[in-house]
């Protein structure tokens, strides 16, 4: 999937499923899940960066 728009609302919303969408499951997810688990901002700016990258 590559409709950025879409894409950067999930980051804002839910970021481990932006970054499942845009990276596939591997070591982004696991590190944006962590970060969504201990700190939501942090995990939201991750997916942000992965997605916009």
């Amino acid at each position: 999937m590559d409709n950025k728009l879409i894409l950067i609302i999930l980051a804002i919303l839910l970021p481990p499923i932006a970054v499942f969408m845009k990276a596939g499951a591997g070591l982004q997810l696991v590190i944006n899940i962590v970060l969504c688990l201990f700190f939501y901002i942090p995990g939201i700016l991750h997916a942000l960066w992965l997605v916009l990258k």
